[in-house]
């Protein structure tokens, strides 16, 4: 009898909108899928290829560009032989090896941050809490503008503002990622670029709260302490089950990664008393729409 062909999972057309980190990402899990599936171990997946476990799971795990080669070579082991099967799943390979849209500003961004801009995109869910400044995905352009003048004198500022203006287009992606964020009170008082940059600025916010992937919790001054004073941070959460979450820590000239599961847990309970102590959303509304009437 002869067996049936084994068939690649469909990626979502959406993903690849969300781009090449987003797609690696997908990619992977579909190769963990096939091995899985084939009973094949990584340590056996690794040795076919010539690598290592440690390969296998990297490249499982969408966290580097990928070889044609060893795709190759693992759909062979893995009983992908039909070739309309196999140039499909080499096309999706080399638009997830194409650079990031981020790509044309590398110029301006250090690598770091390139890093965090295509987790940003791959995620499912991104919950930040900012204690000084709107988060950027939020950002109008005259603030972001009144930022970027205060950190970067230099006729690249333009660009650095588009860029920013660029990245918040995934929140409009279909299936793109959900945004919760919280924001300290004083982030609504604190009049970068002035008065009416500011009211410009809560009124996007009170627009932006409105949609249906974006939640944001004011946390007031009658909080008092909490247990991220002194600190911002953003959480990313991915649809793989076998990518665990992570929390990016950005510096003055550096950026760190988290994802230790004692850190992962750590920074989930400061997030979640953060968002049980802030303001629920119709009441966050009401401080933002008092904060804009007051300027």
């Amino acid at each position: 009898m002869i067996p049936e062909p084994v068939r690649v999972g469909v990626v979502d057309s959406h993903v690849a909108e969300r781009g090449p980190t987003a797609l690696r990402i997908a990619i992977g899990g579909q190769l963990r899928r096939l091995r899985e599936k084939s009973g094949i171990t990584r340590e056996d997946a690794a040795e076919y290829i010539r690598g290592s476990h440690a390969k296998i799971s990297r490249l499982e795990l969408g966290r580097h560009a990928f070889k044609e080669r060893d795709v190759q070579d693992l759909l062979s082991l893995y009983g992908v032989t039909e070739p309309e099967q196999r140039e499909l799943f080499f096309g999706l390979v080399r638009r997830a090896n194409q650079p990031g849209w981020w790509h044309r500003y590398s110029d301006l961004l250090p690598q770091w941050f390139e890093t965090y801009l295509g987790l940003e995109g791959a995620a499912q869910t991104i919950r930040t809490f900012e204690g000084q400044l709107v988060p950027g995905l939020l950002q109008t352009e005259d603030y972001t503008r009144a930022v970027v003048a205060v950190g970067h004198k230099s006729p690249d500022s333009a660009r650095r503002v588009e860029l920013r203006r660029k990245r918040q287009e995934i929140l409009d992606v279909p299936g793109g990622p959900s945004l919760w964020a919280v924001l300290d009170e004083a982030v609504l008082h604190r009049t970068i670029g002035g008065k009416a940059v500011l009211r410009d600025q809560i009124e996007h916010l009170i627009a932006m709260s409105k949609k249906l992937n974006v939640t944001i919790q004011v946390l007031p001054y009658r909080a008092g302490g909490h247990p991220a004073a002194g600190s911002s941070f953003t959480m990313l959460r991915f649809t793989e089950r076998e990518l665990p979450d992570i929390v990016y820590l950005e510096q003055l000239t550096s950026a760190i990664y988290l994802d230790r599961r004692e850190d992962i847990a750590l920074y989930r309970e400061v997030m979640d008393q953060l968002a049980v102590r802030a303001e629920p959303p119709r009441e966050s509304l009401a401080l933002m729409i008092a904060a804009a009437e007051s300027l």
